[in-house]
């Protein structure tokens, strides 16, 4: 299940925030919980991307953006991730979260998440391709960037970053059933 308490809590959290530039870091704290844990007593992988939505929708508050998706409608969802896991999360560790915006091309936003476990290792990466999507689709994000008041230029993508999107662009899709 969903871990809307969890959410509640963090947007609830956030609000007395101040607010954050579109690339600014945003960081939060989380718990390994027993409910997070796989059958080897470690954070599971797919609740690992459940625990990075945890940072990234109150980022999304913290930089305004969500209150232009109020106002034009708009939807936010994942197009696609790319992760890295490289230290065990262990049930009741506590962890650091870091969500950060990197840029955009025609279609897509890009962001970086990572998680830090308290003794300074990072125990995972992740980039994301995000989109704002109305009932029409896909919104560009030079339109959301124009709407949240921002240049609407995005900065060069990093390297890797800009790889995995040229990578994500060849991919065939939808992919083959043989």
């Amino acid at each position: 299940m969903y871990p809307f308490i969890r959410l509640f809590y963090q947007l609830y959290r956030v609000r007395r925030m101040p607010r954050i530039g579109v690339f600014d870091r945003h960081i939060s704290h989380h718990y390994c919980l027993p409910w997070d844990i796989d059958l080897w007593m470690e954070l599971n992988n797919g609740r690992t991307l459940t625990l990075y939505d945890l940072c990234r929708v109150p980022m999304a508050v913290r930089a305004g953006l969500v209150e232009h998706m109020k106002a034009n409608s708009w939807g936010l969802t994942v197009a696609g991730v790319s992760v890295r896991y490289r230290r065990r999360v262990r049930m009741f560790d506590r962890v650091e979260m870091h969500a950060r915006v990197l840029g955009w091309d025609e279609k897509f936003l890009y962001l970086e998440q990572s998680m830090w476990k308290a003794n300074g290792d990072c125990a995972g990466q992740g980039y994301y391709r995000t989109a704002v999507t109305d009932s029409a689709g896909i919104v560009s994000p030079h339109r959301v960037a124009e709407a949240m008041g921002i240049d609407p230029t995005s900065p060069p993508l990093p390297d890797g970053v800009a790889a995995w999107a040229r990578a994500e662009n060849a991919r065939a899709w939808p992919p083959s059933r043989d």
